[in-house]
């Protein structure tokens, strides 16, 4: 079957995993709601493309912290891609490096830190729960640092698991085969069945609720790796994010699996973006499924995206080429996009490319004096 668009890889997962995997990576929390809404919302948001402009040569490079990259288009860290396919996180890192862009790898992956970068040179960042044993937190930034990870990307929305009524029901545990890498051998690798869901438990009994700002900091005195805040959504926490010492904001609510009736991440993203004020890059995850969804969060200030399920469902669906297919098809519907909209640079991308539900109030800009 010739895949046309990225959507069409969650179909196959659906066929090819068994219920408690496709599961625990499509459901959201509680009523689902913000989970629709991250991809309605998109929908919410229109064009006011430009024309007859030469658009023979686009481009689409950009630079995060400093590293060049092929387009704004990133890997989300997302937990335990083994159960997807059993290359997992060697297959991601790959298919990142190939297309030459950014991938994250989660805490809870299962390979470890040293055995994604053993798959060859790439950028990559390392995404960090922050454990009551705060050694232990050390010691995974260390390692994160020694296998040659660029930044942390630190989640501050989850001092607990979200309610995810699918894990519940399903008694969400780790195949038995597969284990936590990045913590084996510390006896925190194993996810187990219990009457709840195992993830739940696991997160409850590891993860530090205590988690506030001054660890923030705490952080910085650990590591020389830029740290990025995954999970702001509001004006107050990016100001507090920048004072804090943040290298960058990720504008996300973790793929709509906590706090259920969050906006969705294109709705919040551009009031994080005034409140940075430029002074660090403010990224964009959930609901990112067309290229021009990536176009409409450059419009409103983004710095770039991350994708996360449209990651496992092709790697589930057809490993290391599934994903490989997944950011080429991202990268030319973007490409498209800027061409459509007389767009020949991502600088080039502006507020007045897009009309949101928020802009009647908005002013147009002037208009172009006619030499007709």
């Amino acid at each position: 079957m010739e895949i046309t668009n990225v959507m069409e890889y969650e179909a196959i997962a659906k066929q090819k995993l068994p219920k408690m995997i496709y599961d625990y990576y499509a459901s959201g929390a509680e009523d689902q709601w913000t989970l629709q809404e991250n991809r309605n919302a998109f929908s919410r948001i229109l064009f006011r493309p430009r024309i007859l402009i030469d658009v023979s040569k686009i481009d689409l490079t950009t630079t995060v912290l400093g590293f060049k990259m092929s387009m704004p288009i990133m890997i989300a860290p997302t937990a335990m891609q083994k159960m997807a396919h059993p290359d997992g996180e060697y297959a991601t890192a790959r298919a990142a490096s190939a297309a030459g862009t950014i991938m994250t790898l989660s805490s809870w992956a299962t390979s470890s830190v040293e055995e994604v970068a053993s798959t060859g040179p790439g950028i990559r960042f390392f995404q960090l729960y922050v454990h009551k044993d705060r050694n232990l937190v050390a010691q995974l930034v260390r390692r994160a640092e020694r296998a040659d990870f660029k930044a942390i990307a630190l989640t501050v929305d989850t001092p607990r698991l979200g309610r995810r009524e699918a894990d519940i029901k399903n008694r969400f545990s780790l195949p038995p085969f597969l284990t936590l890498k990045n913590f084996e051998g510390l006896d925190l690798g194993k996810i187990d069945k219990t009457n709840d869901s195992g993830l739940a438990s696991y997160v409850a009994g590891q993860i530090d609720r205590s988690l506030s700002w001054k660890d923030v900091k705490w952080l910085q005195t650990i590591t020389k790796l830029p740290i990025l805040l995954k999970g702001v959504l509001t004006a107050e926490d990016a100001r507090l994010a920048i004072e804090a010492g943040a290298a960058g904001i990720i504008v996300s609510n973790h793929g709509a699996r906590q706090l259920d009736y969050v906006p969705a991440t294109i709705m919040a993203l551009e009031e994080v973006v005034k409140a940075a004020q430029g002074q660090v890059p403010v990224f964009l995850d959930g609901g990112v499924r067309r290229g021009t969804d990536v176009f409409k969060a450059l419009a409103l200030g983004a710095s770039g995206v991350f994708i996360g399920r449209p990651v496992v469902f092709s790697l589930a669906a057809d490993g290391e080429a599934g994903v490989r297919k997944v950011l080429q098809i991202l990268h030319d519907e973007f490409e498209l996009t800027m061409a459509l909209c007389g767009c020949r640079s991502l600088k080039e991308i502006t507020r007045d490319h897009i009309v949101t539900e928020w802009d009647h109030c908005r002013r147009l800009p002037p208009l172009p004096s006619a030499r007709l």
